[in-house]
């Protein structure tokens, strides 16, 4: 909601500086987007008229114009008389037309400066402005000048400086308005708001010339506009309150310069006096208003119905629209003239030999208003406005400051009295306000009297009760938001300042806890990114089709998806069974951008609603699973280095990674299962089931999966089951103290068969130890000539070490020998020969 500064001053004394009436306002719970004053650095504009004007030889659109713009500016950039400037403007040929005119050395907004140039050859001493270069948004330019220059008014004294004697000076404050306060749509909705901050006196239009030729207004009976026209309402739900008034002699021209202005700064474009009085009331009260040629109106009567389906209507923008039998009508006897509360139609806007308007404020049900116009794609200011809330109260008053302003501009003359049909009338309840009740809430100490002050600032009628404990309530009609006692803790809270608010720990008997899997969660999350790898999400909706792309075979749990009722699209149609596709898109978008190494992680569910993923209810499942992947440095002994910090960090040990010759994603004879010894076999088990549990596969990605992601290197990747984790993690921790002796380490080569591995190494190793051995560490793998075909070296770390002595090479001789020996005889992997 754009508010010019100047017209909010008419309702209420601002006498502060803008920065504080904006933190102030802010501080009250009106947010503020923009402050904006149109002549901040801007300089060196004045008012100039045209005196001749003739197209440049040569130009299809420039001219050259001679402008007077007073002797004195004359003579500081000419010889006194009217300066020659050039523009490219239609209608600056006009002469005696007055113009603002930006001289060499000007500063324009944003910055821009002018410069007497030469254009087609022709010396140019400025620029003629338009309304865009002097700031103002091209949607509030009115049609007539948006290709062209600003035509200002003929009272404007020539030479004077412009931003004064236009009134650019003008300041505009952007106030973001929530959905709840429709009341704050208007500038009286602001001002009320503003005269409760600063403890000022609200002021309201005055629209005594409403009050028509007999001195009736439309609170006083139908007076002489019943003779015009006549309401029916059809439909009282959805139309409470029907106010018409009547205007005659009207001559359509553009509207007054100060209102033209007053339009442009609030966002809204100037069309014509009898359109911009509406828009200007509009804005103004927050009640959209309408107006239509009584001539238009077949048998002098408005009908409120609804329209019949099929029914075909073309509104103002010129677009045939169809209609159903629940959208609101304003019809006469014989035909729709209008979407109610959403726009006019052709048939009965107003043209240039209008002679006579109907003057429409009416009152529409929200529900009804919010439907049509989601409905027929059509959002207009009337339906934001009445879809959020309008006071039906407002009407009257609305529809008074229409034929005041009608009168005042020399537009028309105002008939006296109105038509108005109110059905729906209710009065506004009155609400029990608890004292103690408001400060528990709020943590305050506030005075029951202070509280009635606070409240009654906001055009609120507030009764203490005998005792001081309730505060009875009744808010102004326009607080459409306001329903039960907690609203108005909010109320009290803005006007004592919610700065002034004092901070106070919450209190709760409830223990608060972060479920166990959310904590292994960060765990995972921190191991990951410690492992130098990034975190993404991607959406849990998906296309079938990225179970093609990794090459699952037919029948797999994978392609048990949960399809949506109603998708968005093909690619988005199912829920994601696994996160593999969704990583490798990533993965790929990154390769794409010439990302040479990137590492990605992502925890989050999938879906399964195939037999064997199914719930015991024979719902499809949701499990949690986590995938990792890189392209780029490294390899598979990477990727199962950073799977092992996460399992550490979770505390899950007996870890293995098993040979698979899993088909479809992974790389056949580079991919592993990894399983996970679970609980101890026999009958002393307490830890639940015993045996290797797979938790997941680790390897590198199918050559040919990868080249359909855009790959032509290979990409590693692991998916594991994060549920399966969880239930695995022991994250207890005995404390062991640091040891005093020294270790002893010895590192061999082993030559073996392909098909040894490493993990049956380390298992005789640490088996054969005699409780000396520490640790047992791969530290390289090498194939090539010197190892011989299917053969392979693999180089260990072994640490000896004992707690209560320093170990010799005597101590741990018989032990090595004993494990080579037991390594030997199990894989027949042999120290390799130096």
């Amino acid at each position: 909601m754009l508010v010019p500064l100047s017209w909010l001053k008419e309702y209420v004394d601002i006498d502060v500086p803008v920065g504080e009436f904006a933190e102030r306002m802010i501080m009250s719970g009106s947010n503020i987007e923009t402050v904006k004053n149109f002549a901040d650095g801007v300089s060196g504009l004045v008012i100039g008229q045209v005196v001749s004007a003739e197209r440049i030889e040569g130009s299809d659109h420039l001219n050259v114009c001679m402008v007077d713009v007073g002797s004195e500016r004359g003579a500081e950039h000419g010889d006194g008389g009217p300066l020659q400037i050039v523009c490219g403007a239609d209608n600056v040929r006009q002469p005696g037309i007055k113009v603002i005119v930006s001289l060499p050395g000007a500063v324009l907004p944003g910055g821009f400066k002018i410069k007497k140039t030469k254009l087609f050859g022709t010396v140019s001493n400025g620029m003629i402005c338009s309304a865009q270069e002097l700031g103002f948004d091209e949607k509030s330019v009115p049609v007539d000048i948006r290709e062209g220059i600003w035509v200002m008014p003929d009272e404007l004294n020539v030479g004077a400086d412009a931003v004064t004697e236009a009134g650019l000076d003008e300041t505009v404050i952007d106030f973001e308005i929530t959905p709840n306060r429709p009341d704050c749509l208007s500038i009286i909705g602001i001002a009320r708001e503003a005269a409760a901050v600063f403890g000022k006196k609200l002021r309201y239009p005055d629209n005594s010339a409403a009050l028509g030729e007999s001195g009736a207004g439309s609170g006083s009976g139908a007076g002489a506009a019943a003779d015009f026209v006549d309401v029916v309402i059809e439909k009282p739900e959805l139309c409470p309150r029907y106010v018409a008034r009547v205007c005659t002699d009207i001559g359509i021209k553009p509207s007054p310069f100060w209102l033209q202005k007053r339009l442009m700064f609030a966002g809204m474009r100037p069309i014509n006096n009898i359109v911009d009085i509406t828009n200007y009331v509009m804005l103004e009260y927050g009640h959209p208003i309408h107006a239509f040629d009584i001539k238009t109106i077949e048998g002098g009567t408005i009908v409120v119905d609804t329209a019949a389906d099929g029914d075909r209507f073309t509104t103002l923008d010129g677009k045939e629209r169809g209609l159903s039998a629940d959208m609101l009508l304003i019809k006469d006897r014989a035909k729709p003239v209008a979407i109610a509360g959403v726009m006019g139609g052709q048939n009965s806007e107003i043209v240039q030999d209008t002679e006579t308007i109907v003057v429409e404020a009416a009152n529409f049900s929200a529900d009804s208003i919010r439907l049509t116009s989601k409905r027929l794609g059509l959002r207009s200011e009337a339906s934001s406005r009445f879809e959020k809330g309008v006071s039906a109260e407002l009407s009257s008053g609305a529809a008074d400051r229409v034929c005041a302003l009608v009168a005042e501009t020399g537009s028309g003359k105002v008939v006296s009295g109105a038509v108005d049909r109110y059905p729906g009338k209710k009065d506004m309840p009155k609400i029990d306000v608890r004292v103690k009740r408001m400060n528990g809430l709020l943590g305050t100490d506030i005075s029951a009297g202070d509280m009635v002050s606070m409240l009654q600032s906001l055009e609120m009628d507030a009764e203490l009760n005998s005792d001081g404990s309730v505060i009875a309530v009744t808010p102004p009609h326009v607080r459409v938001d306001l329903k039960e006692e907690v609203d108005f803790s909010e109320e009290i809270a803005r006007m004592f300042g919610y700065n002034e608010l004092g901070s106070t720990l919450h209190r709760d008997n409830a223990e608060s806890a972060v479920p166990e899997s959310w904590r292994l969660r960060a765990l995972a999350r921190g191991a990951l990114v410690g492992a130098g790898y990034s975190e993404i999400q991607t959406y849990s909706f998906v296309s079938p089709k990225g179970a093609d792309r990794i090459a699952l075979p037919d029948g797999a749990a994978g392609r048990g998806f949960v399809k949506l009722i109603n998708p968005l699209g093909e690619d988005n149609s199912v829920m994601r069974t696994t996160l593999l596709p969704n990583l490798l898109d990533i993965l790929s978008g990154n390769n794409n951008r010439g990302n040479d190494a990137v590492r990605l992680f992502e925890i989050g569910n999938t879906f399964r609603a195939s037999a064997s993923g199914g719930g015991d209810d024979g719902l499809p499942e949701e499990r949690i699973s986590l995938s990792m992947g890189f392209y780029g440095a490294g390899g598979f002994y990477d990727l199962k280095g950073a799977v092992g910090i996460l399992l550490a960090k979770l505390g899950i040990g007996g870890v293995s990674y098993v040979p698979d010759e899993a088909t479809g994603s992974w790389h056949p004879g580079r991919c592993a299962r990894v399983e996970v010894l679970r609980g101890a076999c026999g009958d002393n088990a307490d830890s639940g089931p015993c045996g290797a549990v797979a938790v997941g596969h680790i390897g590198e990605v199918h050559p040919d999966v990868a080249k359909e992601y855009g790959f032509d290197a290979p990409v590693f990747a692991a998916e594991l089951d994060f549920n399966l984790l969880v239930s695995l993690a022991d994250m207890s921790r005995d404390y062991k103290p640091l040891r005093r002796h020294p270790a002893l380490t010895l590192d061999i080569a082993l030559l073996a068969d392909e098909g040894v591995t490493v993990a049956e190494i380390e298992k005789i190793a640490a088996e054969n130890g005699s409780g000396l051995l520490e640790s047992v560490k791969l530290f390289d793998v090498y194939r090539g000539e010197q190892t011989g075909a299917g053969k392979k070296s693999l180089a260990f770390n072994l640490v000896y070490r004992a707690d209560d002595r320093t170990l010799t090479d005597g101590d741990v001789a018989d032990i090595h020998a004993a494990i080579l020996k037991k390594i030997a005889e199990a894989t027949g992997a042999v120290l390799r020969e130096a």
